[in-house]
């Protein structure tokens, strides 16, 4: 169906709201827009599209006479335009006020208060977001690890890996590996079940941590559990032992419901225990600065053990966290939702020990975690901010290379109006939360502040559109929040990307994401990038967890997994020639680099990693399953129930989960290191004959 005719109302009222009737897949290629989109896309931003031509005329006129948008950004050299002669007051976030034309001088980095009233009488008030122009740098350079904590088990876990291990893991490799970062899966609140949602980057809250990773025994009250709590204790830690010891057999898989209960039952076990006073004043402090924020989230999984972890099936006076309903039932569940807000405590303090362990070890960043680009719709956050979420609409792609037809992620969208109304608070409280306790910050799908793929519900991904957001106020608060936090951020900006994206983030000193089997010379023919064609901005890794790990590509198995999943686009016989030839040219790189020195799966991983240290990447990740040869990626794209995504342990070449013990003393992960030490130099070129 074609577009929207340029000039038509419905096209210019799209425009005026961000909203796109056309896109460019490609550079020479142009793809209109389905009008049904377009209107849900309004509809789903407060936008009455009955009349196209009447909606188009206010929106006209609303914007004529506005003085000032909702939110303006202050930057170095950059202001908002204001009306000449126009009185100017501003109010900081720390209630100073100033005015006078000199009012925007010299302001505190913060988000204030802006007041103008022009000559003619007209006045308008808005957001001032008053942020330095690049976020924190990276110092030197620094190599480290990334993982899914959940795949990190050792021989005091429950099952899965906890932030006990992640603390163990920080030290261990800081001191003996001298790795400079670990970089983590999303550590976000989960949806309850069981089922538990396994997935990390569809969880029911953005803004605070999952007590499932809690290590049970590192809780101070642990030790002091009554004796009648003591034996019931000890039960519950042999069930975690079977647990743990069931998951460590070839071929098993965590279990995140049974994990979840023990820990559950334990917990309540330890409740009880009154907190010694200084233990009592932190977790004060810790509620009184989370505010209403953990008051809600705490409500919801309350509300959730009793109606399901869906609130649009909740009665309905029960949908709204500022109705009376809910108000009442948050005093007759008192007692859920402080065990909900002291989970969440100690999962924040536990977080807190294992970056002070990772700089403690010499880490240079420490901990990189992880903002997943949304939220599961029936969860936590979009109860509590139900407001400033799209209703009816979901993220996801458009059409590409890759999936032929779209993507749709089934996360609802931030709306850009309802941000901008707010100063973009909900945003600003979401990256102060995860900087918190973070060496850098990872921005899953970063091209998400520029504009994402909106899908109408019950729709497919070829019938939606793109939704553009403010990226100049959206990148002010990231900017802005990395500064308080002296963090750096780290920007997923692979796949399709639109063009001026990358230069803006670089700008503003997020730093870009570069995988090695994508980074080639595709005007020079698609050869490997060299090494000193790389940025040197970016956060470097051979894989990724959505990527097969090296080894299975190297044995060309993600082709054969591929096709029995029913993937694969062409014969497999077709899939398997060219990763044969693309490993074959990667060889030759290797090879005539000077890094291969052997031609064993274990020598061409090294290599490669070595190619990567070769490239100005100021971080380099090694996956760590890469270092013990594990086969079996962490999630296929395009698979649910197929395949075991986000559910296996970190194993050997043959399917053997590796404890982190045993990691601790693997000579082939100490060997993989050691190459992203060493300096790697180019091989001596020899003159031709003659």
């Amino acid at each position: 169906m074609a577009g929207p005719e340029r000039g038509e109302p419905l096209t210019r009222l799209a425009e005026l709201y961000g909203v796109a009737t056309e896109y460019r897949p490609a550079p020479d290629r142009t793809v209109a827009v389905p009008p049904e989109a377009v209107t849900a896309a309004l509809t789903a931003l407060g936008v009455d599209t009955t009349d196209p031509g009447a909606a188009l005329a206010a929106r006209e006129r609303e914007l004529a006479e506005r003085l000032l948008p909702p939110t303006v950004v202050l930057r170095p050299g950059r202001g908002p335009e204001l009306p000449e002669g126009a009185d100017v007051r501003v109010v900081t976030e720390d209630g100073e006020t100033r005015t006078g034309p000199a009012a925007l001088e010299g302001l505190p980095y913060g988000v204030h208060r802006l007041a103008v009233t022009a000559p003619d009488g007209r006045a308008g008030e808005a957001h001032l977001i008053v942020a330095p122009d690049r976020a924190p740098g990276v110092e030197g350079r620094h190599r480290g690890l990334l993982v899914q904590l959940y795949s990190l088990l050792s021989h005091r876990s429950w099952g899965m890996g906890d932030l006990g291990d992640l603390a163990d893991l920080a030290g261990w490799a800081g001191r003996a590996l001298d790795v400079g970062f670990v970089q983590l899966n999303p550590l976000h609140a989960s949806v309850p079940g069981p089922p538990v949602d396994p997935s990390p980057y569809r969880p029911s809250s953005r803004r605070f941590p999952d007590p499932l990773y809690l290590r049970v025994e590192e809780v101070p009250e642990f030790a002091h559990v009554a004796e009648e709590g003591r034996a019931p204790l000890r039960a519950l830690a042999e069930q975690a032992a079977r647990l743990r010891e069931g998951v460590l057999e070839k071929d098993a898989l965590i279990d995140r419901d049974a994990v979840w209960e023990l820990k559950r039952r334990a917990l309540e076990l330890v409740r009880p225990v009154p907190l010694a006073p200084g233990r009592r004043a932190a977790y004060a402090g810790f509620v009184a600065r989370e505010g209403r924020a953990l008051d809600d989230h705490a409500t919801w999984y309350a509300l959730a053990e009793v109606h399901g972890p869906d609130w649009h099936r909740w009665p309905e006076r029960l949908r709204d966290p500022r109705s009376p309903e809910t108000a009442r039932a948050r005093r007759e569940l008192a007692d859920r939702v402080d065990f909900h807000r002291w989970l969440t405590w100690l999962t924040d303090e536990q977080l807190a020990a294992a970056q002070r362990t990772a700089r403690e070890a010499g880490m240079g960043v420490g901990l990189i975690h992880d903002l997943a680009v949304g939220v599961h719709p029936g969860g936590a956050d979009t109860w509590a901010l139900r407001d400033c979420f799209a209703a009816g609409m979901s993220v996801g792609a458009p059409p590409d290379a890759f999936n032929a037809h779209g993507q749709d992620w089934g996360l609802p969208p931030w709306r850009p109006d309802r941000l901008a109304e707010t100063g973009y608070a909900p945003l600003r409280d979401l990256l102060r939360a995860c900087f918190r306790h973070a060496g850098a910050l990872r921005i899953d799908h970063v091209m998400g502040l520029f504009r994402l793929w909106w899908v109408p519900q019950g729709r497919p991904p070829t019938e939606g559109t793109y939704v553009h957001y403010d990226a100049e106020a959206m990148l002010a608060v990231l900017v802005l929040e990395a500064h308080r936090a002296g963090a750096a951020v780290i920007g997923e900006d692979l796949g399709t990307v639109e063009p001026g994206v990358r230069e803006a983030l670089r700008e503003r000193g997020v730093l870009g994401t570069s995988v090695l089997w994508f980074e080639r010379d595709w005007e020079g023919g698609g050869r490997a990038l060299p090494p000193e064609s790389w940025r040197a901005d970016c956060l470097a890794t051979v894989t990724t967890h959505d990527l097969p790990p090296t080894a299975s590509r190297i044995a060309h198995d993600h082709v054969d997994l591929r096709h029995r999943l029913g993937l694969l686009t062409r014969p497999v016989e077709r899939e398997r020639e060219e990763a044969a030839a693309e490993l074959g040219e990667w060889l030759a790189e290797l090879d005539g680099r000077g890094l291969l020195d052997g031609t064993r799966e274990e020598d061409v991983v090294r290599a490669l990693h070595r190619f990567l240290w070769s490239t100005p990447a100021r971080l380099a990740g090694v996956w760590l399953p890469d270092g013990v040869g594990d086969r079996r990626p962490q999630n296929v794209p395009g698979t649910w129930d197929q395949y075991p995504n986000w559910r296996l342990p970190v194993a050997d070449g043959e399917g053997r989960p590796v404890t982190l013990e045993e990691l601790s003393s693997s000579p082939r992960l100490h060997a993989l290191l050691a190459g992203l030490r060493e300096p790697v130099e180019e091989p001596a070129r020899q003159e031709p004959p003659g």
